[in-house]
């Protein structure tokens, strides 16, 4: 992937992360699964998916998007 690609692509996925995290669509609702309010198992499965994530970004793309180097002076 190019460097300019690469960048747009991990600030996409960084953004649906985000914009994801809170369930909002939950809001409201009493469900329970196994004993636990629906919403902690969202919560759950969201940190287990962005910790997944964030391996394969650091194994494929760490530094990408930053330029430049260490300047003296």
């Amino acid at each position: 992937m190019g460097d300019a690609r690469a960048t747009w692509f991990w600030g996409a996925v960084a953004l649906l992360l985000s914009s994801l995290a809170i369930p909002w669509f939950l809001w409201g609702s009493d469900a329970v699964v196994a004993g636990l309010p629906l919403w902690l198992w969202w919560h759950v499965g969201w940190m287990c998916l962005t910790a997944i994530v964030f391996y394969a970004f650091t194994r494929r793309a760490w530094g990408v998007g930053i330029e430049g180097g260490v300047s003296d002076g």
